[in-house]
């Protein structure tokens, strides 16, 4: 005969409710009874009918990860990866499952529009270049719960949204640079046109003019989504009258390029030029010399995303509200003057 919930409370000591509400994802339940309960289900071989558990809730026990269908390296990115491992991560211990799919415009109707009003998922995590307006009505039209990755660019208060606070790490980075003695700072960027690059950008313009130190616009170059033209723009700003004296980098690929294109010049680092990149993971501090980084914590970001989504879809009253994760700065060769 098959295992029933009340064969597994009955082994626990528990009600059937409370078997249910865990079953259900329900997180009010304590850790040790919910332990205890997976443990029985385990022992006596009990799998859930989660056909039949979802008609009767309204539940799918899903949530959707949208990603970016104009970025082709979506997957190749590790920051994206360590978000996408962080929310799985949170999704997998509160009894949800994770679905995938892309913000690809349809003649008819998109997949991500396709989600939300067949509700084959309970909630959706969306990244900030994928929100639109028309997008951002019909979610909330329908009362759907939603979480946006990054600082999006409308909406901003009316929303729940999880980011990075760049404009800190831009400010960070810039007066470290400075503390070491540093004081022309130029900055590679991959995309201007993004939120997080701007808000990095003002961050180290705040950094500069707070310490007296004059923001050249020709320090400032946009990479314009190429990495690889990094090391075209360290001999741009070789050949200014004014050097400057340290490179921020936005990403370690940048900063590869920066390396690469001053050991061509036979420009030392760190003695006669810094460079610092944002984000430590995966291969800064193998990189020669060791790189000084605002370390961008990446596996937070996906893993408060996850966390307020599930609170938003078991609580209907629940608040939007809006998340800066600190950044941190680690400091090695690359910014080390020798005085």
């Amino acid at each position: 005969m098959a295992v029933t919930i009340k064969d597994i409370a009955k082994k626990v000591g528990v009600s059937p409710s409370t078997v249910s509400r865990v079953v259900n994802g329900n997180t009010l339940i304590s850790k040790e009874t919910r332990d205890k309960i997976f443990a029985a289900m385990k022992e006596m071989d009990y799998h859930p009918n989660s056909l039949a558990r979802n008609l009767a809730n309204g539940s799918t026990h899903t949530i959707g990860l949208v990603i970016d269908a104009q970025d082709d390296n979506t997957f190749s990115n590790a920051f994206f990866n360590r978000s996408v491992y962080a929310i799985e991560t949170v999704l997998q211990q509160n009894g949800y499952n994770l679905l995938i799919t892309n913000d690809r415009e349809d003649k008819n109707c998109s997949p991500v529009e396709k989600l939300i009003l067949e509700k084959r998922v309970d909630g959706v995590i969306l990244p900030s270049s994928s929100v639109t307006q028309k997008l951002i009505n019909l979610l909330q039209k329908n009362d759907f719960p939603f979480i946006i990755l990054g600082e999006p660019e409308i909406e901003k208060d009316e929303t729940s949204w999880v980011d990075v606070d760049n404009l800190l790490g831009g400010e960070m980075a810039a007066k470290h640079l400075l503390d070491q003695g540093y004081g022309s700072i130029a900055f590679i960027l991959e995309n201007q046109a993004t939120i997080f690059a701007r808000n990095r950008v003002q961050g180290y313009r705040k950094a500069l003019d707070e310490n007296g130190c004059k923001v050249h616009t020709d320090y400032i170059i946009d990479c314009k989504g190429n990495c690889e033209a990094a090391y075209g723009a360290v001999r741009e700003l070789m050949s200014l009258q004014e050097k400057p004296d340290a490179v921020l980098c936005a990403n370690n690929v940048i900063a590869y390029q920066v390396l690469r294109a001053l050991r061509d010049s036979l420009i030392s680092v760190p003695e006669d030029m810094a460079v610092m990149s944002f984000d430590n993971y995966p291969f800064a501090e193998y990189m020669d010399p060791p790189l000084s980084v605002v370390d961008v914590d990446t596996f937070r970001l996906g893993e408060q995303a996850a966390t307020d989504l599930i609170k938003k879809i078991q609580n209907a009253n629940y608040e939007n509200k809006q998340t800066m994760i600190a950044t941190e700065l680690i400091f090695r060769e690359s910014t080390k003057r020798k005085k």
